[in-house]
């Protein structure tokens, strides 16, 4: 059996930062992930995507920014169950009993869930014989943006990621990029749809709006794509690769039936003071928890980790009072 002070459930920025703050406090954390590695979605769906909210980095990688959180935790040599599910949650004098999928054992007095979306997997397309061209020109996620050097690129979506990806390859010297949205109002930031636009004035974009991918067609890959537009008319357009980047299926998977109060598949829990669920001693921090006003951002996600901390301090060392210290006047050893 595992035992630590905080039993962290996602090895993702949030869960990895939850790591530093309670090392501050000498507080010792042992994290469990689903994924063989650390780092959740940065490192699962796309380490090679720059990242531009992380103050102090006017860009990083998000792989990149994994390794920093990686060694910025290392000093507190914090334990890890990785490629393995938290199944059960018991509760066990005083403490908390996780087991994983495997049977592993962990027992802490302090879980603190930072799981991000939970499980999740990517939203398809209604399109027959999909499956025949996974892997053979059709991607779901972009891994290693090296893949598609040369490649002529349609990514379908109107979010984020769908303009994010569209405007990095644009950006690089190749065939121009082709973007599919279904509808003119685009859900990314408005700067990003204005990128975009400046690149297909520039010739290095194409965008189709009012129009979706509706057939696809290639003896052994992807050749072809078939846009339809909402006169109804078809056409078909010369693609080595599809990227229907529609956002992630979240499922909070064993987590919904651990006696936590859910809403519209997040945990709900108490942002007027230390975001903890209506469980006592089981907080949630980072995307998989809501309340008013919440932002699905990693900034906030520290935040959120920093006060959990501060509290789960005071249930494992209900007799000890923690002092504040800035790190600029503690220190940190092994850094």
């Amino acid at each position: 059996m595992i035992k630590t002070d905080i039993l962290i459930i996602g090895a993702g920025p949030v869960g990895l930062f939850t790591v530093f703050e309670a090392g501050l406090m000498k507080l010792k954390c042992h994290l469990i992930d689903a994924l063989p590695e650390a780092g959740g979605q940065l490192i699962e769906i796309y380490p090679k995507k720059p990242i531009y909210d992380i103050p102090g980095y006017p860009s990083v990688m998000a792989g990149e920014l994994v390794d920093k959180l990686l060694s910025q935790a290392a000093p507190f040599k914090p334990g890890y169950t990785l490629g393995d599910r938290a199944e059960t949650i018991v509760q066990q004098e005083g403490s908390f009993l996780v087991t994983t999928q495997s049977g592993v054992k962990h027992l802490a007095p302090v879980v603190i869930i930072a799981g991000g979306l939970g499980s999740f997997e990517p939203r398809k397309p209604q399109i027959n014989q999909l499956a025949n061209y996974e892997k053979k020109g059709l991607h779901y996620m972009v891994k290693n943006p090296d893949d598609f050097n040369g490649k002529k690129i349609l990514i379908s979506g109107g979010g984020d990621s769908a303009l994010d990806w569209a405007i990095y390859f644009a950006k690089k010297s190749g065939p121009v990029v082709t973007l599919v949205h279904r509808s003119d109002q685009f859900r990314a930031h408005k700067d990003s749809v204005t990128q975009a636009y400046d690149l297909e004035a520039k010739g290095k974009m194409k965008i189709f709006t009012h129009a979706e991918v509706v057939a696809l067609q290639g003896a052994t890959k992807l050749t072809t794509a078939i846009l339809r537009t909402k006169e109804g008319a078809e056409q078909p357009l010369s693609i080595d690769c599809w990227l229907p980047l529609f956002g992630l299926s979240p499922k909070l998977g064993p987590m919904a039936n651990w006696g936590l109060e859910i809403e519209k598949n997040a945990i709900v829990v108490d942002n007027t003071l230390d975001y903890q669920t209506n469980r006592p001693g089981i907080f949630a921090v980072g995307d998989v928890n809501t309340y008013p006003g919440k932002l699905k951002l990693i900034l906030c996600g520290f935040h959120e980790a920093t006060l959990a901390v501060q509290s789960a301090y005071k249930i494992i060392h209900p007799d000890k009072r923690f002092t504040l210290k800035y790190t600029t006047v503690q220190g940190i050893q092994g850094f």
